[in-house]
């Protein structure tokens, strides 16, 4: 790989990400050591928000009707685009920042900070906009459905991972709760008077796994059970699942859904049970702007980060970005922090080691850098918006 010389411009960029670095590394550190759920992240949300208002960005809190949602803006000079950078920062259950949102967040917040203390009178406005749960909750999709991203002429976030890439995709995705209703009755005593919910339950697993000889390759249906009765000898009443369907496009998932939802309740009325399907909000597939992730290679590279075509089969997951992806153009990297995998312990690991810690670095730069070439280079910032443009004429 060969290094681009880099800019005076862009040095003064990478200057100062690099002073604001140890402040940075402990804003990470703290957020990673405070996980957070989805729309319980007050801490993070407040950390992060309180770090922009001190450094001169105006703040609003609670938007979209979201407590631990912020928009925090900053404007050189008027006249120029309006760029997001966006903020992740709730955790996992049990594994805490096992996806690295920790990085997520405080690289968003870095590289609109380091971004305003290079060029004070950019032409453009920037807006760090804090998203909450992304890890089943669907914050962007809320967040997007009442027009935070609208006024948006691109926007970016970086994601932790094994292997840095820039045009990585994403699926589509729902989750779905299914609640079984029965009826109890004494196991040994008189279970003919029974219903079993968890029957139901178990039949609907099953019925799901048959279909999957008959599914695309991009589909995936994946589930675990929530609740399954409450004593051995007693015939469940009620039982839960809890599932996430994924397909290519949302198109495809709705298809693949109703099959899906189908054979639950055919399986609930095989015993005589009563079935409810509650469906989460739907994640739509990702829209990586090529343009804009090509002005974002050039600059990791030119930092002297590699980086990857992504593999050509398999390993895709969903995030809510793929709906900020349908409104803006918007691209969704990733940036190497080890050989761990999202969503283990050893990723949670990673996320506050010395390499994620660089990996933050590094996120912060590139999306300063790019936020800087699409604010002073009109045919850069036009390019992006063809690409969009084309791509939604397509759609």
């Amino acid at each position: 790989m060969e290094t681009t010389k880099i800019s005076a411009d862009k040095q003064k960029i990478i200057n100062a990400v690099d002073a604001r670095d140890v402040e940075l590394r402990k804003l990470s550190l703290k957020i990673h050591a405070n996980p957070e759920l989805n729309f319980e992240e007050f801490k993070a949300a407040k950390w992060l928000s309180d770090y922009l208002e001190q450094e001169g960005f105006s703040v609003e809190r609670g938007v979209a009707g979201l407590e631990t949602a912020f928009v925090a803006t900053w404007t050189g000079t008027p006249g120029g685009p309006t760029i997001g950078i966006l903020a992740e920062y709730d955790a996992l259950p049990r594994i805490g920042h096992a996806c690295g949102h920790n990085i997520i967040g405080t690289s968003a917040v870095g590289a609109g900070i380091a971004l305003k203390d290079a060029y004070p009178h950019l032409k453009g406005t920037i807006k760090v906009i804090g998203t909450p749960a992304e890890e089943g909750g669907g914050g962007k999709i809320i967040m997007a459905d009442k027009g935070i991203f609208d006024d948006l002429d691109a926007a970016m976030m970086t994601h932790p991972s094994s292997r840095t890439m820039v045009l990585r995709g994403g699926i589509a995705c729902v989750p779905a709760t299914f609640k079984f209703y029965g009826k109890e009755a004494h196991a040994a005593g008189s279970p003919e008077l029974g219903i079993s919910a968890l029957d139901a339950l178990m039949n609907s697993f099953m019925a799901i796994n048959s279909l999957r000889e008959y599914f695309p390759d991009d589909v995936r249906v994946h589930g675990i059970v929530t609740h399954g009765g409450d004593a051995a000898n007693i015939v469940p009443g009620y039982a839960e699942a809890e599932y996430v369907i994924r397909a290519a496009t949302m198109k495809k998932l709705e298809g693949i859904k109703e099959r899906v939802y189908n054979a639950v309740r055919s399986s609930a009325a095989a015993v005589g049970a009563k079935c409810e399907i509650i469906e989460g909000l739907t994640y739509a597939e990702r829209n990586n702007n090529v343009p804009l992730a090509k002005l974002y290679q050039n600059n990791l590279e030119s930092i002297g980060v590699e980086v990857f075509e992504p593999p050509k089969d398999g390993g895709l997951g969903s995030s809510d970005i793929g709906n900020v992806g349908q409104i803006v153009p918007t691209i969704h990297p990733y940036i190497r922090i080890g050989d761990a995998v999202g969503h283990t312990l050893q990723f949670t690991e990673a996320s506050k080691s010395e390499a994620g810690m660089r990996g933050q670095n590094q996120a912060t730069k590139a999306m300063a850098m790019t936020a800087y070439d699409l604010c002073t280079n009109k045919q850069a910032l036009q390019n992006v918006k063809d690409a969009f443009a084309a791509w939604k004429q397509k759609n």
